[in-house]
């Protein structure tokens, strides 16, 4: 994808740069996560925004092709052993609950639904887009329930406008909140949902269909 000089509109109405974010790493290489109860989503949700607190910052970044060691919390991500999904296929933003997320380019509403259940994506909405010649769609997952009201499938979005709010545990798949944001070359049939966690011997498959979202967050931290 060659966007050179294509302005986005930013994701969360501000830039996210080293002064009002910082990278979170859920990588197993975070000792720290040997010793939280991922299960607990409330001790889950105190280790995130401590990190941010105490750093004085508003957002946590990261995630796209992270190989994490959050996901073994929900069978969600369980298939058998040798499959076990646990490479991110997104950026996560992390901040408070209720944060408006906005359009950050063009386009029209392709799918939207409730992916209920620990572990999954909540409210969940998937932007289809046209940009330098490119069809691709954009996922944002985690949100408001409320923000699946009054939605249609078609409808325009411009860039700027207001498209959700990151939505609390536990409707927004019981995970301390954030935003899922993800983009995706090919739907693969699917509607509402798509995949944002793959296993390990899917690496390849995703990563050509799922280009970096940093494109368009353009975040100095990832």
């Amino acid at each position: 994808m060659n966007w050179n000089g294509i302005d986005f509109y930013p994701l969360m109405g501000e830039a996210l740069t080293e002064k009002n974010t910082m990278k979170l790493d859920f990588s197993p290489a975070n000792a720290d996560l040997a010793i939280v109860d991922l299960s607990n989503t409330n001790a889950f949700n105190r280790y995130v925004f401590h990190q941010l607190k105490d750093q004085g910052k508003k957002y946590g970044v990261g995630g796209y092709f992270e190989h994490r060691a959050i996901y073994r919390r929900s069978e969600v991500f369980a298939t058998k052993e040798a499959d076990f999904r646990n490479i991110h296929l997104g950026v996560d933003v992390w901040t408070e609950s209720g944060t408006p997320v906005f359009v950050p380019l063009e386009g029209k509403i392709h799918s939207f639904q409730d992916n209920a259940g620990f572990g999954d994506y909540g409210a969940t909405i998937i932007l289809e887009h046209s940009i330098a010649g490119e069809h691709f769609y954009s996922l944002y997952g985690h949100l408001l329930k409320s923000d699946l009201d009054n939605l249609q499938v078609g409808k325009a979005v411009q860039a700027g406008e207001l498209l959700c709010h990151i939505g609390p545990y536990p409707e927004n798949g019981d995970w301390p909140p954030h935003l899922h944001f993800q983009l995706m070359r090919d739907m693969l049939g699917k509607k509402g949902d798509f995949p944002g966690v793959c296993s390990q011997k899917e690496i390849e498959k995703y990563r050509a269909i799922c280009p970096d979202p940093n494109r368009i967050i353009q975040c100095p931290l990832i």
